[in-house]
């Protein structure tokens, strides 16, 4: 059995809905209080067992190159000033993983990145992770998705309960037979339907397990909503072929590509840190007398 080692995690994208903090500076790159967004990805992956981080990116997310790459000039600066814990916190994110970057090329659409990522996955399973989903949960995320992919040896996508707006936004399940307490056999999938169409309120939002039959898959595609090609209907496609799975996470989701989930993440995570939970409870208590 090929155990899932390599993730592939787009950050190609504009960020327009934080314009004009993006206009220079990567989305993935904004921080939840002192870490970027994409660093949480990052180590979740790790977390759950991911050896090889594959960064599709673009000519405007350079920043997010640098950040996992050594800064030697910073190390000596924090070395000189007697930083240590510092010092090594900045020296242990380079060592994570082992990290790849690819240019995105081709047409619009998250199905486009994996594409791109397909030489260097090879015959092996693998994991597609989107660079703004932060996850807190007691078994991370992709870890739980894992589980069950190495159960099945099936793609494996990770769902989560939406509410009517959400059905907006995101490709939503058709579940089918249900084999575990929160895995069910795929049995269709709509792309942003909208409340009176969704079949059901789970989401397929927090990235998936596939395998590599599908990039014959994506490669059959022709364009979907919005003119996008799409990861999720290259996977009904392949689903006419073999099981698919949904996995329905355990834990809290963070969807950091709006403002509000940005800023909702911000205040969460701040109030779990012992260093700060006392003084974002008193600011929030103070805000509410307001």
């Amino acid at each position: 059995m090929q155990t899932v080692r390599k993730a592939i995690i787009p950050v190609a994208g504009f960020g327009t809905r934080f314009l004009p903090a993006t206009k220079a500076m990567p989305k993935e790159m904004l921080p939840i209080i002192d870490k970027p967004i994409i660093q949480y990805v990052v180590e979740e992956a790790v977390a759950s067992g991911i050896t090889d981080i594959i960064l599709v990116t673009s000519h405007a997310k350079r920043p997010v190159e640098d950040h996992f790459d050594d800064n030697k000039e910073l190390e000596n600066w924090l070395f000189k000033q007697g930083k240590k814990d510092l010092l090594e916190q900045i020296r242990e994110i380079g060592k994570l993983a082992n990290f790849v970057y690819v240019r995105q090329k081709g047409p619009y659409g998250n199905a486009t990145p994996v594409l791109n990522a397909a030489h260097l996955i090879g015959n092996e399973p693998f994991a597609v992770m989107f660079g703004d989903d932060v996850f807190h949960c007691k078994v991370p995320r992709l870890k739980q998705m894992i589980d069950v992919y190495e159960k099945y040896q099936d793609p494996v996508l990770g769902v989560v309960k939406v509410d009517a707006e959400g059905t907006k936004q995101y490709g939503i399940i058709e579940p089918g037979a249900k084999v575990e307490s929160h895995v069910y056999q795929l049995k269709g999938v709509v792309e942003k339907p909208g409340p009176e169409k969704a079949p059901s309120r789970l989401a397929a939002n927090a990235g998936y397990i596939l395998t590599p039959d599908i990039f014959d898959e994506i490669r059959k595609l022709k364009p979907g909503h919005g003119g996008e090609y799409v990861t999720l209907d290259a996977i009904y496609r392949l689903m006419k072929k073999r099981p698919v799975y949904a996995c329905e996470v355990e834990g809290s989701y963070h969807d950091t590509g709006t403002k509000i989930g940005w800023l909702r993440a911000n205040i969460e995570m701040a109030m779990d840190r012992p260093d700060m939970a006392a003084e974002v409870k008193a600011m929030l208590k103070s805000i509410g007398k307001k």
